[in-house]
């Protein structure tokens, strides 16, 4: 069975998206080196649709070590409206949610990666299909952002496990949480 991790990146005041307004000031050869080896150790990728769109835009055309291993990866989009990705390896989920993600989980093989924590990930957190998240903690008031940009979900209440943290020299926090809800599933077939 396959972990399902959201590897997600996270202002003091919550924000998880708006990143050109915070992020990019603590990315550094540690952090990116990190990332690679979140990436190497999943056997697919799952994201939402605005996540799949923002990459699919970007990583195609990018040289280079992490580039090359995003766009060999399986990747997996949830999407009701997509129906032509153009992203290599990439496998539109366009049914329930939650039973097709319950599918790919049972089946054998290393973790699925996510990154970002939008509707898709908070929706398998909810379903305790989401086992492990990594939130990587900046040092930094965003200031941007609405509720939907945040990290909070309104009526999401779910004790987490904290198994590790790492300091990077950038001051980011990486946190690894798990979800001890999260219960094993049946094999497929």
């Amino acid at each position: 069975m396959k972990n399902i991790i959201s590897s997600t990146f996270v202002s003091l005041d919550g924000v998880v998206n708006h990143m050109d307004k915070w992020h990019f000031d603590y990315v550094d050869a540690e952090s990116d080196a990190l990332a690679l080896e979140q990436l190497r150790a999943a056997d697919a990728m799952l994201m939402g649709r605005r996540t799949y769109e923002v990459y699919a835009g970007a990583w195609p055309g990018r040289q280079g070590e992490y580039a090359d291993a995003i766009n060999a990866i399986p990747k997996y989009v949830a999407s009701t409206t997509l129906t032509k990705p153009a992203w290599e390896n990439t496998t539109v989920l366009d049914g329930d949610l939650v039973e097709e993600v319950r599918e790919l989980r049972a089946q054998n093989g290393a973790s699925i990666l996510m990154h970002g924590y939008g509707p898709v990930a908070k929706t398998l957190l909810r379903a305790d299909l989401l086992t492990e998240l990594h939130v990587w903690v900046h040092p930094c008031l965003a200031g941007v952002g609405d509720e939907g940009d945040l990290l909070l979900d309104q009526g999401l209440n779910k004790k987490l496990e904290l198994t590790a943290s790492r300091t990077l020299g950038s001051g980011v926090v990486v946190l690894t949480l798990r979800n001890p809800d999260a219960q094993d599933v049946p094999s497929v077939g």
